[in-house]
């Protein structure tokens, strides 16, 4: 039990720090709308509140939810329903990117959902805000 208390104030230190790349990328969205040249994702979509999620990475976050939306090909994100954009992450290096997209997919489900709500409490769609729609 001791050392899941110690586990839990790790992660909410985590969540606590909002990365700096993340941070200067919001910044920027929110100033003129576009988003910063040479960035990689790590994104979470969600079907509906408190249902699937999915976490992928990209450097193309605009296109590659895009594709999510159109359901063209056969996927987990299609099946479920997982399309709306509820949170982002961005990092100016790959496999920055990549290490983030894989110790949240580790995360317990409650951890994610908290790191969502820090952010986005009532999970609205982010996709119109980057995509400028």
């Amino acid at each position: 039990m001791k050392r899941m208390r110690g586990v839990a104030a790790a992660h909410t230190a985590v969540i606590a720090r909002l990365d700096r790349a993340t941070q200067y990328c919001r910044d920027l969205m929110a100033e003129n709308w576009s988003m910063p040249a040479r960035s990689f994702y790590v994104y979470i979509l969600a079907s509906r509140i408190g249902r699937t999620l999915y976490i992928g990475v990209t450097n193309d976050l605009v296109r590659r939810i895009a594709e999510h939306r159109s359901k063209a090909a056969e996927s987990f994100t299609k099946r479920y329903e997982v399309d709306r954009l509820v949170y982002f992450e961005c990092f100016d290096d790959i496999a920055a990117a990549i290490h983030r997209e894989k110790r949240l997919k580790k995360w317990k489900r409650e951890w994610k959902v908290q790191l969502i709500e820090k952010d986005n409490p009532d999970w609205n769609d982010l996709y119109p805000g980057i995509a400028g729609i």
